[in-house]
Formats: C-alpha cells, structure tokens, sequence
C-alpha cells in the first residue's frame, strides 16, 4: 500500500523571501537568523555531550591522555560543560520566552553564541594544547558560520577576534614569548630566536593565515549563494505574479463561457419540456446527450470560480473563526446521502467532535469534496467509513475518509493534487470528473494551514486523512454514542438533495 502525506503552512510561501539578503553579502533576515541560532543550539546540545563523555574517559585514562598532551584535564571539562549548558538554555530563553528589542534580537543572540563559544573554545585550546593537538582548528567552524550568519564585515570581525584569542592562548601558554629585548639588555649573547619561538610563530603565522584564507573562500561562497537566493526570490515572484495572472485568465475566461452556457442549457430546457412543440425520441436522445455535457461543463465553471475564490481568501487572515467538525461532517453527509443511497453505499461514522479555528465554509467544502469522492470512486453496495477522534493527547484532532473502490497507483499518488490531473482509471469510473477537486482541497489545506495524509492500493481503496494540528476544543456529548450506533444508517435515510454532485477529481486524481 502506498502512503504519502501533504503538508501546506502560509509560512512557507514566504520561504524564499529572504529581507536583506543581496549582492552586497547583507546579513539575513531575523526569520533566518533564529532558524540558524535554533541550529546552532541543537549543534552545542551535542558537544555538551561530548565534553561529557570527555570528562568520564579522563577520569577513567588521567594517564594516557597525559600521554598525548593534554593536562590538568581534571576540571575544565565540567566547568566549560556547565558554561555551555547555562548559555544554551539563556540562548532559548530569549529566542522563546522574550519578547524581541533592540538588546534582544536574533543577530545579538548568534554574537553572543559565538563570542562565549569562542571563550570556551580557547579555554578547550589551552588545556587540550595550543600547538600539540589539532583543537585550534576548530576556529575554523566559528569563522565559517559567520561567514553564513553576518555580513562580510561582521564575518571579519570574527575572524580578527578568533586570531586574537589564539594569539592569547598562545601568550598565556608562553608569557615570555615576546620578552627577548628584554633578556638581550641582560645578556646580549642570548639567542632571539630559539626554537621554540620559532615554532610558536610558525603555528601562530599559519593558523592565522589558514583563518584569514578560510574566511575570505566561505564569504565570497556566501554573497555567490545569497546572489543566487537573490535571484531566487525574483522568479519566485514572477511565478507568483503569472499564476495570478493564469487565475485571472481563468476567471475572465469561465465567466465569458458561463453566460452562453446557461443560455443554452434554458433552451435545452425549452425543448425537453416540449414547450417549443413536441420532439421525437431521437431528438430527445440527442438533447439529452449535449445537456449532460453541457451539465458536466457547468459543473467545472462552478469549480473553477470556487477555486479562485479559495486562493482569494487566503489572503484575508482576519476571517478566522471557531469550527465545530462534528457539524461540518453532518452537514457534509446530509448533502451526500441521495448519492449515496442511489449506489447503495453505507456510510459509517464514528464522531468525536473538537473544535478547530478556521476559514468559514472552506471546512465544509473540503470534507464535502473528501467524502464525495469517497463515494464516487467506491464499487456499488460498499461501505464508506469517516472516523473523527482526537490524538496525541489532545493536542491534534483527524478526519479520516476510508473507501473501499478503485484505489490510487503508487505512481499517480504524489500528483493528486496537480489541477486537471486524473488517471485513466478514474475516468472510465467517473465521467464527470473536472481534474481540479483535489486542487480545492488542497488550497483550503494550505489557507487552514492543515496535513493530509493518503494511503491506498488499487482495486482495495483508499484512507484519506485531514490532520489539523491545533484544536481548540473537545467536546463528547453523551448523546453521541448513540447518534454513532445509528450512523451507519445515515446513508439510506432521507434528507434534501443535493445541489450539485462534487467533482470527483479527488478520487478521480488520486485514483
């Protein structure tokens, strides 16, 4: 059985809209910024770790690390673990838990990270050994992000204070290294130049080159990439604007086709009825034929129009209210019910209700689309199952469609939700399939910021589920065991009909 899941969140479509970020190497926006301190965060969780286990293999081996160089490794390790630990979580703290200022923005919070990294990191140097093990190389790591992190200018900063805190390491280490004017005045047959000296400035000439080197190669690849990301944006962009424009179009175009249409189906109308006199049963075959096609096209105008009108209302974010599902499925069902008695198909529900914050109607027109398709692409005398229950706790609620029809092919699966895509398959099964019921779900998905998760197998069928991640409420009434014990009869009772059978795309793409 193929499963795919589909995620949609407004966030995303901002992705690539980077404020700040050009040719000139700017820095990054704060969305970005806190993106990199989070991972940055993450990244110190582990050489917390690793300083630990550092710390238990020195008491373990005191002596053979003794060995290979590095001393007095008794204390530091906890100490810088612990300065490590009370930062990360002061780092969270303000990311979090603090409302953004000018003393308490994303960029003071990577500098902050770096500069205490660098501290530590020279404490690590010193006790591990400045020029006997390779520990300083790590500078490098520091100098790289910021290369990521900050301006070029910015970056250099870090690369002169990384070269700074080595060459006091290495001070620290060797307090006499720059005392030989000094012993000349008191000797002057003393050598200014030993060999140690000499091999001090050697790794201290090196690594500072390396650092300068490695800085100037990782911040010429960040403009290359920020340029690119540039330039990313503005296709971004002329794609977002020609798709309005290809919506536009669409629009102008079913509105052009939708006067005539109906026009033509009135006087269809007209002549079914015998109000223009009376007609033989070879016209009448033949009037019935074009009203039907005429009604399937009538059907993909009204679907055209409500998917334009979807993409329009995902751009007001102030029309957000309190949803019960339990109602929207009942209503959903009341609609559906002459369908799918005509087919006798028996529709199950089990019903927790939870309330969810979203668009008005858009709910409805998803699961109405959902279960629509459900049936439509269900074999005859089946049974159609919609499950609604909460999760995790209480902390996501699901609406789960099961159909026992056609199924989906595992290749056909990740393209469902492509407009007017439907297979072969599905159309020999249902006629008045669009190609676009999937496009609508999957746009009111993205403007209630919902996942939909989807397993199938041909000729077995199909679960189609609507996971909303934040619920507001939970409700059970207890009259509602009841109303579930009678659900599977919902199907075959009556109520109104229904005004226009949705499109079956979602089953008709999918399967």
């Amino acid at each position: 059985m193929a499963v795919v899941e589909f995620s949609w969140n407004l966030s995303d479509r901002n992705r690539f809209a980077l404020p700040g970020v050009g040719t000139n190497g700017a820095k990054l926006s704060d969305e970005v910024l806190i993106n990199n301190a989070r991972w940055f965060i993450i990244f110190r969780w582990g050489v917390i770790g690793v300083l630990l286990l550092f710390q238990v293999f020195a008491l373990i081996a005191s002596d053979e690390l003794t060995k290979i160089g590095i001393t007095h490794q008794q204390g530091w390790p906890l100490a810088v673990t612990l300065v490590l630990f009370i930062a990360n979580v002061i780092y969270i703290q303000a990311l979090d838990f603090q409302r953004q200022t000018k003393y308490n923005s994303p960029a003071i919070n990577i500098w902050a990270q770096i500069i205490v990294d660098l501290l530590c990191l020279s404490v690590v140097v010193h006790f591990i050994g400045s020029i006997a093990t390779p520990a300083p190389f790590f500078y490098v790591l520091h100098i790289a992000l910021a290369c990521i992190f900050f301006s070029t200018l910015e970056s250099l900063v870090v690369t002169v204070v990384v070269c700074v805190m080595y060459a006091t390491v290495l001070l620290d280490e060797h307090p006499l290294l720059f005392m030989a004017p000094q012993a000349l005045a008191i000797d002057p047959g003393i050598s200014v130049l030993s060999p140690l000296k000499i091999n001090i400035f050697l790794w201290m000439f090196t690594l500072d080159v390396l650092f300068i080197t490695v800085w100037y190669v990782v911040s010429r690849l960040a403009i290359v990439v920020r340029i690119h990301e540039h330039n990313l944006v503005d296709a971004y962009e002329e794609i977002r604007r020609a798709q309005v424009e290809k919506d536009r179009y669409a629009v102008l175009m079913t509105h052009q086709l939708k006067a005539p249409l109906d026009a033509i189906r009135s006087k269809i109308s007209l002549i079914k009825g015998e109000y223009c006199g009376e007609v033989s049963p070879e016209i009448r075959e033949v009037i019935s034929k074009i009203d039907y096609r005429a009604s399937g096209m009538a059907s993909l105008i009204l679907d055209v129009l409500k998917l334009e009108r979807l993409k329009a209302a995902a751009r007001d974010n102030n029309a957000r209210e309190q949803i019960s599902i339990g109602i929207v499925i009942r209503k959903c069902i009341d609609k559906l019910k002459p369908i799918a008695s005509s087919r006798h198909i028996d529709v199950k529900v089990s019903l927790q209700d939870f309330a969810v914050e979203g668009i008005p109607n858009q709910l409805e027109i998803l699961l109405e689309n959902v279960i629509s398709n459900a049936i439509a692409y269900s074999y005859d005398n089946s049974t159609v199952e919609i499950v609604a229950a909460v999760e995790g706790a209480g902390s996501y609620g699901t609406v789960t469609v099961i159909d026992h029809g056609i199924g989906i092919g595992e290749k056909d699966l990740p393209h469902i939700f492509d407009e007017y895509f439907y297979t072969p398959r599905a159309a020999l099964h249902n006629r008045t399939s669009s190609g676009i019921g999937l496009s609508i779900v999957k746009t009111v998905a993205e403007n209630n910021k919902l996942q939909i998760r989807i397993s199938s197998e041909q000729n077995v069928g199909t679960t189609f589920s609507v996971i909303f991640p934040t619920i507001t409420s939970v409700s059970i009434p207890k009259t509602e065991a009841r109303s579930e014990a009678s659900s599977s009869h919902l199907a075959n009772s009556q109520s109104r009909p229904l005004d226009s059978q949705k499109d079956g795309n979602e089953l008709a793409s999918t399967h």
